[in-house]
């Protein structure tokens, strides 16, 4: 079988669709698949790279500095426009029908709506390959960053939506990461969606998280503070990912452990993983707040540092409200951590409330400080939610995500 996977994303970028399409090409590949991926030049010309047995086409491309580009640091300074931006590949319908006919493939699985995944699946029709299609966004995760006000918001999303429905509907199949990303987009729609669709886990190599400690090296390197309590936050840090949140959560937590003299807690340190826009403002906020010397701001760490990474913390805390799956909720799950999230996207899905975690109100600040106490300072219930935490971590092994995919690209193409 040969399979093209079209992205506006990929590795070594660092966001869920990048790494996704990542493991989906190597996965595929190492199971005898022949793959080909074609995504937006990180050169801006376009160029051709054989690596982890997948030819990736990078298609020429220019940059939208209103955004970084993820592969190198945000500067310290705030920017309108900044030197390393976004690639976009514009115009890629040539270079994407040349790479058709040249690699005939038997299914092409498109990731997102952006100019390559509509040229793909424009110039497959035509030759009669067969489309999956899966959409990792829902509207908010596009609009929350633009800070619109309140009266365009949801016009602006019914837009998007419409667009999204519009551009699945041309698909063979679809896919979503899980059932609630597919209640919020289709089913709700009046109109009935006439494609096969299904919740397809983005899965995780459980391969690289196990519970455990981390090893002192990573303590050492990262200067992190060992045998204190420690809450764990791993992802990008843009506005839209709410990480303003957690630490006006973890300041109100620090506030309860000096009213009630909780000394054996008053060590306790938020470790933030991840760099973005919004990781300069943070910085100072915590200066602000007077808690500078309990927080920590790692910024970008790649594997396998990142693995050792998750085992340095007793609690997973994220306030993001745009999640379609939120595949670090998974790492952490696999890692053993409780969980603490917010019940907004598709998080319940990972971080099942009583069970392996808190889910707390989208924004409260109280409901997430008070679920900090309440884990961080009882080793009874973080013993019982770490455990239900590896169990949920399972259903998401990569290689039954994979399956799915292999049995839904045979269906189509059989079909």
């Amino acid at each position: 079988m040969k399979v093209l996977i079209a992205t506006a994303v990929y590795y070594p970028m660092i966001n869920g669709v990048a790494m996704f399409s990542h493991n989906l090409a190597k996965g595929l590949s190492e199971r005898g698949v022949k793959v080909a991926v074609v995504c937006p030049s990180q050169k801006k010309a376009s160029y051709l790279k054989r690596e982890d047995g997948v030819d990736v086409h990078y298609l020429k491309s220019v940059e939208a500095k209103v955004y970084p580009d993820q592969i190198h640091g945000v500067p310290k300074k705030k920017r309108l426009l900044y030197k390393h931006g976004f690639k976009v590949s514009v115009f890629p319908r040539r270079e994407i029908r040349k790479v058709l006919c040249d690699f005939q493939p038997d299914v092409v699985h498109v990731q997102v709506s952006d100019p390559i995944g509509v040229a793909v699946v424009s110039e497959a029709r035509k030759m009669g390959i067969p489309v999956v299609a899966t959409e990792h966004n829902q509207p908010e995760v596009l609009t929350e960053p633009l800070h619109l006000p309140k009266f365009m918001r949801r016009p602006v999303n019914s837009l998007l939506s419409s667009y999204f429905v519009s551009r699945l509907s041309r698909a063979d199949f679809v896919t979503m990461p899980t059932e609630q990303a597919i209640r919020n987009l289709i089913a709700t729609r009046k109109k009935p969606f006439l494609v096969p669709v299904a919740a397809v886990s983005n899965g995780v190599d459980l391969s690289h998280f196990e519970p455990g400690k981390a090893n002192d090296e990573i303590y050492m390197k990262y200067n992190i503070p060992q045998n204190v309590p420690i809450m764990l936050y791993v992802g990008r840090v843009d506005p839209e990912k709410k990480v303003g949140v957690v630490i006006d959560a973890f300041g109100k937590f620090l506030d309860k452990i000096k009213e009630n003299k909780v000394d054996k807690l008053s060590k306790t340190c938020l470790v933030i993983v991840g760099d973005g826009v919004d990781k300069n403002r943070l910085e100072k906020k915590v200066v602000e707040m007077g808690i500078s010397s309990s927080v920590l701001f790692l910024g970008r760490v790649l594997p396998p540092d990142l693995y050792e990474l998750y085992k340095v913390g007793d609690i997973f805390v994220t306030a993001s409200e745009i999640e379609t799956q939120g595949i670090v909720l998974i790492e952490a799950a696999a890692t053993g951590l409780p969980l603490i999230a917010v019940d907004k996207g598709a998080v319940a899905e990972v971080c099942l409330n009583g069970v392996n975690g808190c889910l707390c109100g989208a924004g409260n600040v109280d409901e997430i400080a008070t679920a900090m106490m309440n884990i961080i300072s009882s080793d009874e219930l973080r013993d019982q939610y770490s455990k239900k935490s590896i169990e949920i971590a399972r259903e998401h092994d990569f290689e039954k995500t994979l399956d799915r995919f292999v049995n839904i690209y045979e269906k189509v193409s059989n079909s």
